[in-house]
């Protein structure tokens, strides 16, 4: 059986019981209060005939008298003309009316006049109204009994007693079962409606989902929410949020964001709105870290239920591919190396093949005072750095083939060694490759220079392009088109220099978890390049440790 019929059964159940419960507190109610009306009719009746003089009068003379009064005198006498007349004015079973033994002076029922009556009369000629429900003569009834007092004062002389008959007293009964059964009925069927519609109402809410299901939804919701390492978030229709795991707060900077609008959401607000409305969801920057970003919509059965948003953090993933470049770069460097070693080889094998020994000999001591291959970079010699050297020099390699020349500048001055290698890397390969792609954009000579600068542990270099410059009004650390923010030129918008796309922004925030940063020093323009600067702190470990540690030279 189904939740919902299960409540409507069981609804149903508890209405009819308590439309049960009223309907016979109402009918005892009801039967009360007719025996009580019936009571209170009795005993007025009773008081009125009992005040009335003639009736005073003449019982009291019966009850004077010491002997029995006989049945035919009292049949046509005045006090049963009396009683038969209010009896019949008042629908009231009987009215009797006895002396002070209990004679019967008036009747109903003629043969039983001048005889002692059935019930008890002590109490009422003791002075009390007695008012109860008693089986007599003429059956059970409702009566009420009044003494009648003499008009000299004294004892009373006999009493009046008025009955009703049960039947009589109950003849509204009916009508009034009818009214409460009727009235009950209305209820039931209120009840059945109203549950019909709640059950309706419920079905909507639920999409015809059942609590049972629910509660399997909700236990597989958490589960698959706080088991991923994705983010979730679930927006209404309303923008609301209803669901948010906590991967998805982590990684958009969220407190306590369930109930909230999606404006209340601050930046990851513009994000989400971005993406939604078509905009780049890859290599999206937030704060300090690169997120890819997905929203879709969600429909059941043609109603529109809100957007699914899915956050995938992708800055370790980005780090590691940067890092990855810069070993791809110098394994370049070490390939080019090793064939122009190999060709070198082939030269003087060649020459000792044609028994030229002694050209060979010249060939291969000129190699030896030229030393290992260099690299095509102008001023490198300024760089003392081994690790800043080879990477300048495997760069250089690689801006040959695109035809741009890398220089290092005469005001470099580098003093220890480099330590956050992969961040330095990283970095200064983000510059270096958009340069590169600006200067290949611009007229011959293509180039691109770069100087470096240490301040005990911090290292600050600046890398310019012989590119058009960047246009005003253009944020180059702003995540443009497919995500990347690489810096315009010419008027046109940088195109993705990397594969991943995330260019200039995710260079400023790897410099800023270091404490550092990397900011546009000169846009250029009519000639002249784009000029970068970055400051990493932290970066350098400086020679006077060094030697400190390598301990003094004897």
């Amino acid at each position: 059986m189904r939740f919902t019929t299960r409540v409507l059964v069981l609804q149903l159940v508890l209405v009819a019981a308590v439309v049960a419960v009223c309907t016979t507190v109402f009918v005892v109610l009801g039967v009360q209060q007719l025996r009580a009306e019936s009571e209170a009719s009795a005993l007025n009746i009773a008081r009125t005939v009992a005040e009335d003089p003639d009736v005073r009068a003449l019982v009291a003379e019966f009850s004077a008298d010491p002997g029995t009064p006989a049945a035919a005198e009292l049949r046509d006498g005045p006090l049963q003309e009396l009683a038969v007349d209010v009896a019949v004015r008042t629908d009231a079973l009987f009215v009797v009316i006895t002396d002070d033994h209990g004679i019967r002076l008036a009747h109903p029922n003629q043969e039983l006049l001048g005889q002692e009556v059935s019930t008890p009369y002590a109490e009422v000629l003791a002075g009390n109204e007695v008012v109860d429900w008693e089986r007599g003569t003429l059956g059970e009834s409702a009566r009420a009994k009044v003494p009648i007092w003499p008009e000299s004062g004294g004892e009373p002389v006999g009493e009046v007693s008025v009955g009703f008959e049960r039947a009589s007293v109950f003849d509204d009964l009916p009508a009034l079962i009818v009214a409460v059964g009727l009235a009950a009925l209305g209820a039931l069927a209120l009840a059945v409606l109203a549950t019909l519609l709640m059950r309706r109402r419920w079905e909507r809410l639920t999409l015809g989902v059942q609590p049972e299901e629910l509660v399997a939804l909700v236990q597989n919701q958490a589960a698959v929410l706080d088991g991923v390492g994705d983010g979730v978030i679930a927006l209404d229709p309303g923008d609301v949020v209803r669901v948010c795991n906590a991967a998805a707060a982590r990684m958009l900077g969220l407190h306590d964001p369930v109930g909230r609008s999606l404006g209340d959401l601050g930046d990851a607000a513009g994000l989400i709105r971005s993406v939604r409305e078509g905009g780049p969801g890859d290599g999206v920057v937030l704060g300090d870290r690169v997120l890819y970003l997905d929203v879709r919509p969600v429909a059941r059965e043609g109603r529109a239920l809100g957007d699914v948003v899915v956050v995938r953090d992708r800055t370790d993933l980005v780090a590691l591919s940067e890092r990855l470049d810069t070993v791809r770069t110098m394994a370049g460097a070490l390939r080019a190396q090793r064939h122009e070693f190999a060709n070198r080889l082939h030269v003087a094998t060649g020459l000792i093949d044609a028994e030229r020994v002694g050209d060979a000999r010249a060939f291969l001591a000129e190699q030896g005072e030229r030393g290992s291959v260099d690299f095509p970079v102008e001023g490198v010699e300024r760089v003392g750095e081994p690790f800043l050297q080879a990477f300048l020099g495997a760069k250089a390699i690689e801006l040959g083939e695109r035809g741009v020349a890398l220089r290092v500048d005469d005001d470099t001055l580098v003093l220890g060694t480099i330590e956050a290698a992969e961040d330095v890397a990283a970095i200064l390969g983000n510059l270096v490759d958009n340069a590169a792609t600006a200067a290949v954009r611009a007229p011959e000579p293509r180039g691109v220079s770069v100087a470096f600068f240490t301040e005990a542990t911090e290292l600050v270099f600046t890398v310019a392009d012989s590119g058009g410059g960047v246009p005003d009004g253009v944020d180059v650390f702003a995540p443009r088109a497919g995500g990347t923010a690489e810096h315009a030129l010419e008027g046109e918008t940088a195109g993705r220099v990397h594969g991943l796309g995330i260019g200039l922004p995710f260079s400023r925030e790897l410099a800023r978890r270091r404490g550092g940063e990397v900011w546009l020093i000169d846009r250029g323009g009519e000639g002249a390049g784009a000029v970068f600067g970055a400051r990493l702190p932290d970066a350098v470990r400086p020679a006077s440790e060094k030697i400190s540690k390598e301990g003094p030279t004897p």
